[in-house]
């Protein structure tokens, strides 16, 4: 058995039909690890988005096979796909995407209660998180009274706090500045590996990307080596 949370094979992705038909993945592989982080660095227009979409469960392939956990995903029904979006997947994008009503603490724990969890636990599990991110005493704040890192630190919390398989982050520091940036970074790095996350993380910023575990781009409708 793959040890590989992660697996897409023979992917291949195409929008529009005929002589519009355009093949952004074509015969794509790509296998991510438990505990391993993947810098996705390509130019705009490549495909990240919609790579980033498929192993998302957002969309599906045209061909080829896509497993998460080595469950295959292309025969699930749309119910059983968003069911796995709320159990095995984590995303963080460039902006944050709080709920402005909701103070730190609510926001996170929020995907904990639609998952079924008691009111309780998922207090728990919020406020071990913020600890953990280093911004517990921002608990009880909203967006509006955060800091970008701070919103964005909530924003990754959020993310992990029902113990995905793999966290999905699309430019999740573009947003920052190089200082909040290295801050942020650092923090969803250090959850990632210590609770042993697989991660696909999308960025234009090579320093980043270079201290992550290994680096793919898409060139040609392939995922390769960078």
């Amino acid at each position: 058995m793959s040890d590989a949370v992660l697996n897409m094979s023979g992917i291949r992705r195409t929008y529009g039909k005929g002589a519009q038909a355009l093949t952004v993945l074509d015969g794509a592989e790509l296998k991510i690890k438990r505990g391993e982080i993947v810098a996705l660095v390509a130019p705009s227009g490549a495909g990240k988005s919609t790579l980033l979409h498929l192993a998302g469960l957002l969309e599906k392939p045209d061909a080829g096979t896509l497993s998460i956990g080595g469950r295959e995903c292309g025969q699930l029904s749309d119910d059983q796909r968003t069911q796995m979006r709320r159990v095995d997947i984590g995303f963080v994008y460039q902006f944050h995407h709080l709920l402005p009503e909701l103070d730190a603490r609510e926001n996170i724990a929020l995907p904990l209660l639609v998952g079924g969890s008691t009111a309780a636990n998922a207090d728990r599990r919020a406020n071990q998180l913020l600890e953990h991110l280093g911004i517990g005493p921002r608990a009880s704040h909203r967006p509006s009274e955060l800091s970008g890192g701070e919103q964005q630190r909530v924003a990754i919390a959020r993310a992990v706090a029902n113990q995905p398989r793999l966290l999905l982050a699309d430019e999740p520091t573009g947003n920052l500045d190089p200082s909040t940036s290295e801050l942020v970074f650092g923090a969803l790095t250090d959850l990632v590996r210590s609770t042993g996350l697989a991660a696909l993380i999308a960025t234009h910023n090579h320093e980043l990307a270079a201290r992550m575990d290994r680096t793919v781009t898409i060139d040609g409708g392939k995922i390769i080596a960078a």
